[in-house]
């Protein structure tokens, strides 16, 4: 837009350029045109010296800005050289703590792994003085009266503490408690003969007889940490006695049960005893947990369902630490009433797990989504060279695999030192079997429980599901010879071992 300045000056121009001309017309007595060309030259001075002097003058603005843009481009110029080497500076600091702690890291890193192979040489050494004392020829004992009862059969004091519970004898135990193993051995073989000569109606009415006189025992039989050994669940084994009071297991009667209907008395009387258990645990620790062993049949039939559902209701608060297990075959051959059972359980918080697996054929995006928690495959089976060429993945990747979807695989029927060893290289994190301790009845709840007691002593003072206590010689021979042994657990049994 034309300034008014500009305006004034041009018609101030103008007029003098005119004043000019009719001047030199009038008193000079030029021609008119001749005064109209002096008029239009003066104009034509005139507006080229407004031109050079407006020029002049907006250079001098022009330069003054100048000036200023480069004063500014050069205080820019440096704080970015300012933040530039603040940079640098900052980037050299992360460099040198990502530098440290890597150092670290791998320092870390090398103790682990020298801790595993401290493990693993412990294992190795125990399996080999195992091997030493399985090799060497028994001696003829004196006397049968220190092993009057087996070890099996020794009840699980639910009371005492829970990191003094004995999971499983050290490695380099006294020759005098080997015995125990035979002795128990022949129990269970004479047990499963007697079971063998019963026909299927006498077993029939035994196990009538059984449940409504209500002796079903539960025994206990421990799950530990890997390579660790700490007790973290039990697992609840049932066992039928009939009228001599000799133990028959389940192997032996679930069959018969469940063509016969009483599959679903047993199951819910073993949730009771179960609950029951878990709340004793839970006294003393909080993150212990119980495997509730429940057929498909149970799930399946909707009456005893809906008791089985009604009471867990009940007991909704030990739902974290209850795990209802069903067999492989169960998830594999769910029908539309027992998914909707099961998703009903799920619904209030419990946990499933999966055992009696048979190969390793596993979807464990759909077991998660199932509510299943927890898979035990065992011992044999994980460490068979010949699962890596049947099954979808390998055995070694089968942990990791299970972790990505929240579910921890158990080793079960683990029977030796090199099977943990072997396990470990596996990254099974939990193991459960014979080398660890047998299933175990239950302590009632009115004993009493010592901290300082020994095991052997326990089994002479109790006995396990109405038997007879041994003779007084017995019991003072075992006492005197249980009394001085201390279980010692942690570094020291670590270094002892070593």
């Amino acid at each position: 837009m034309i300034r008014i300045s500009t305006i004034f000056i041009a018609i101030c121009m103008v007029l003098v350029a005119a004043s000019l001309g009719l001047v030199l017309y009038s008193v000079a007595g030029i021609s008119g045109t001749e005064s109209a060309i002096v008029a239009l030259t003066a104009l034509t001075f005139l507006i080229l010296y407004n031109a050079v002097s407006m020029r002049l003058r907006d250079r001098s603005d022009v330069g003054g800005q100048i000036a200023d843009l480069s004063r500014g481009t050069a205080d820019l110029a440096r704080q970015v050289a300012e933040f530039g080497r603040r940079l640098a500076a900052i980037e050299g600091r992360i460099a040198s703590s990502n530098s440290t702690n890597s150092d670290r890291i791998q320092s870390v890193v090398g103790e682990i792994n020298e801790l595993g192979g401290l493990v693993k040489q412990l294992a190795t050494t125990v399996s080999a003085h195992e091997d030493l004392l399985a090799g060497a020829a028994p001696g003829p004992s004196p006397s049968p009266a220190p092993v009057a009862r087996p070890e099996s059969e020794a009840p699980i004091d639910l009371l005492a503490p829970f990191d003094q519970k004995p999971v499983a004898p050290p490695p380099l135990a006294a020759p005098p408690s080997r015995p125990a193993a035979p002795a128990f051995q022949t129990q269970t073989a004479n047990q499963a003969h007697a079971a063998s000569g019963r026909n299927q109606t006498q077993l029939l009415a035994t196990l009538r007889n059984a449940v409504d006189e209500n002796r079903i025992d539960i025994f206990l039989q421990p799950m530990v940490t890997l390579p660790q050994r700490k007790v973290r669940f039990y697992e609840a084994v049932t066992r039928v006695r009939d009228e001599r009071d000799q133990l028959i297991a389940a192997e032996e009667f679930i069959s018969i049960a469940e063509a016969s209907g009483l599959i679903g008395r047993i199951d819910n009387m073993v949730m009771l005893r179960c609950v029951q258990v878990l709340r004793r645990l839970m006294v003393r620790n909080k993150d212990v947990g119980v495997f509730c062993n429940v057929a498909a049949s149970t799930l399946g039939n909707s009456t005893t369902f809906a008791q089985c559902l009604d009471f867990l209701e009940a007991n909704r608060a030990l739902a974290p630490s209850l795990v209802l297990e069903f067999k492989q075959s169960t998830f594999r051959n769910l029908g539309p009433a027992e998914t909707e059972n099961l998703a009903a359980l799920a619904q209030r918080g419990f946990r499933f797990s999966i055992d009696h697996v048979t190969d390793l054929r596993i979807e464990p995006r759909e077991l998660a989504d199932r509510g299943v928690r927890f898979i035990k495959v065992p011992a044999t089976l994980l460490l068979d060279p010949r699962q890596a060429s049947t099954s979808d993945i390998h055995p070694s990747d089968l942990s990791d695999l299970l972790g990505r979807f929240g579910i921890d695989l158990i080793a079960e029927r683990i029977e030796g030192e090199r099977a943990v060893v072997d396990l470990l290289d596996y990254d099974v994190r939990f193991g459960q079997g014979f080398l660890f301790a047998p299933p175990r009845p239950l302590r009632p709840e009115g004993a009493s429980a010592t901290g300082g007691a020994a095991p052997n002593q326990a089994q002479d003072i109790q006995g396990s599901n109405g038997s007879a206590s041994p003779s007084p010689g017995s019991t003072s021979s075992a006492t005197s010879a249980a009394a001085p042994t201390q279980r010692i657990t942690g570094n020291a049994a670590l270094a002892r071992r070593i």
